[in-house]
């Protein structure tokens, strides 16, 4: 479920993720993109994975727009009036902030000062508001091409920094896990068993966590959005936590679950083949072979994985028709779920990083997977 507001931390450590990380992003996209004067980069509050790439600025409320020059310095327009300012400013590396107010005249302007270096174009336009694009567009006087596609490639090569962040909310997912865990073993109810989780996670200093648990033996997911009391073994649970921008998640099942054993193995028997270069299908085609003959679960049953990051769902997604391959640097979150005989199910994954000479298992640790 989407947060309704984010409380989390999301101040910029620049110790953790230094200016010089964002502008050689920047220097890589107008590579890309040479005839690009600008980047005009929106964010809202449920998609903004793209803005927090190039300025770490995460909306907490209202949505938020960055101007990037191709020469000079960027701008970041903050909803919420000019109040709100203060509260944005340890958000970010960009000094130049200003209210996201009469958007149509102050992108005009910025965009009539690029054209000496080319037209602006677009970035996160997919999740922008209808309005808002309208009214970009009519600001613009002409067609603003959309980019969003390109910074997305980039995006899907981690680098050393980025692999510490994944890494420090691996961490978390695992501590959130190892709670719930521990709480359904001591036979706590579900309720209980999820907080559990969740204030593991935000202990360790989640931006923010989300949660899913089975009451039918693993056939589908719920949110916690009522009390639980009673007791639930196995429980099926999925995980996922957002920490210094980076996203982990899990989908894991606590307690004695012969068919979850048999799911972890038989993804662990598949991971061999995430390897850079090699197509996402091999290892897509590869997961549905291991758990037959049992049934897919409908969480599995054609994607099997993506990408992740920034956001908790990057491309590709992964099936048995995907034409991308993996990609050194890439990390991704691969699950297995099956329906046997016994009408019981589960869904278990794990998260990979992909590097030139094979890969690493950011979650769960080698073991928990056997």
């Amino acid at each position: 479920m989407q947060s309704t507001l984010l409380v989390g931390p999301a101040d910029w450590d620049a110790g953790r993720m230094p200016k010089d990380e964002f502008v050689a992003r920047i220097a890589a996209f107008w590579r890309r993109c040479p005839s690009a004067g600008g980047a005009i980069v929106y964010g809202g509050r449920a998609h903004h994975a793209e803005l927090a790439y190039l300025t770490n600025f995460t909306p907490k409320l209202e949505a938020a727009l960055a101007l990037i020059p191709r020469a000079g310095a960027p701008q970041l327009m903050i909803g919420g009036g000019v109040n709100m300012l203060p509260a944005a400013k340890p958000l970010t590396w960009i000094d130049d902030l200003r209210p996201l107010r009469n958007v149509g005249t102050a992108v005009a302007e910025w965009a009539g000062r690029q054209r000496e270096n080319g037209g602006p174009v677009l970035i996160g336009g997919p999740s922008m508001p209808h309005a808002l694009r309208q009214e970009l567009a009519k600001a613009l006087g002409d067609a603003v091409e959309d980019k969003t596609a390109d910074l997305a490639a980039l995006m899907r090569r981690k680098s050393a920094h980025e692999i510490a962040a994944i890494r420090a909310a691996c961490a978390t997912l695992a501590a959130a896990m190892t709670a719930i865990g521990d709480a359904q073993r001591t036979g706590a109810g579900v309720t209980a068993a999820v907080l559990a989780g969740e204030r593991a996670a935000h202990r360790r200093g989640a931006q923010d966590a989300r949660t899913l648990f089975s009451l039918d033996g693993g056939r589908s997911l719920r949110p916690l959005d009522t009390a639980v009391e009673r007791v639930v073994d196995p429980l099926q649970v999925y995980v996922a936590v957002r920490q210094l921008g980076y996203w982990s998640e899990g989908f894991a099942v606590m307690g004695a679950s012969p068919l979850a054993g048999a799911l972890r193995a038989a993804l662990h028997s598949v991971l061999p083949r995430v390897q850079a270069g090699k197509p996402c299908s091999e290892a897509a085609r590869a997961i549905g072979e291991a758990i037959r003959p049992r049934r897919p679960h409908p969480v599995g049953a054609r994607i099997v994985g993506n990408a992740i990051g920034l956001a908790l769902e990057e491309p590709p997604l992964i099936s048995a028709e995907c034409g991308d391959r993996f990609e050194s640097g890439g990390v991704y979150s691969l699950r297995a779920g099956a329906c046997d005989e016994q009408a019981t199910s589960a869904v278990v994954s794990a998260m990979v990083l992909v590097k030139d000479d094979g890969n690493e298992l950011l979650w769960p640790h080698a073991a928990a997977m056997k």
